[in-house]
Formats: C-alpha cells, structure tokens, sequence
C-alpha cells in the first residue's frame, strides 16, 4: 500500500497534581485554548477542550506523525510553562505524572464534545475520582487504585 492512511480520535484526560483546584476561571478560557494550539501544532486536530477546576479533557484527531505519549508531554510541558507565566499563585503549577487516553469512534464525537463542554454541571454531581474511575470500568482497563493517583 503506497500511502498511509490514519483516523483517530482520542479522548484524553489528566488533572493537576494533587487534584489541585489551580484550573480557575480567569485562565480556564485561555488555558483550553493553549492546550488546543498544542494539538495543532502537532497537527493533531482538537475538536473540543475543557475541564473544571482539577482536570482537563481533550478530544482530538491524533497525527500519524506522532506517538500518544509524545502527544501527552508537549501538551503537558507546554502548559504547565505557560501557566506558570499567569501569576505568583501559579508558580508551583504542575499536571498529574499520569493520563487516561480513550479511543472514540467517529461517530460518537459528537456526545464527547457534549460532555466535554457540560463539565461544569457534570462535576457537580461527582469527583474527577469518581469520573475517573468510570472511564476505566467503561473501557475495561485494569487498574490498581494504589497507583492511579500518584
């Protein structure tokens, strides 16, 4: 086959360190939108952005230029330098070590991009946590609780 060919829509996730609560509205905009010039510089597509106070969702169409986890640390990295740049309150700033990366079909786009926006109303009701552990028993990812949030 002469040419490649790739269609991949990832769902990813991940929180502050701690689970702190340093996501606040006066950069949470501008935070989504940074994370989402991440993604297209590498030209892995974001469809949506979000998150609450502890954590970010990210639906995006990743580039068969590039692996997941490289994904995942220049997002991070980038971020976690620019939010730095926001204020004395955001000096020791850092994301979670970890991530959640969930394939979504196409066609169920839409309801992630749904979900995504709604995280404000939906965080109302439950934890990151509890949102958290969701998305694992859903994709029937094994899991040891004693290592998921360190």
């Amino acid at each position: 086959m002469p040419q490649s060919l790739a269609f991949n829509y990832i769902h990813v996730t991940f929180s502050s360190k701690n689970r702190e609560y340093h996501i606040k509205n006066d950069i949470k905009d501008e935070l989504f939108n940074y994370l989402g010039g991440i993604c297209k510089q590498l030209e892995c597509n974001p469809l949506c952005v979000g998150g609450h106070k502890d954590h970010v969702h990210v639906l995006c169409l990743l580039s068969k230029k590039i692996t997941l986890i490289r994904l995942l640390e220049e997002i991070k990295k980038g971020s976690s330098k620019w939010i730095k740049t926001k204020g004395h309150a955001y000096r020791n700033f850092y994301w979670q070590q970890g991530y959640g990366a969930f394939s979504v079909s196409p066609v169920q786009t839409d309801v992630v991009v749904k979900y995504i926006k709604n995280q404000e109303e939906h965080h109302r009701k439950i934890t990151f946590q509890e949102e958290y552990r969701a998305f694992l028993r859903k994709y029937k990812v094994v899991f040891d609780e004693r290592y998921v949030w360190d």
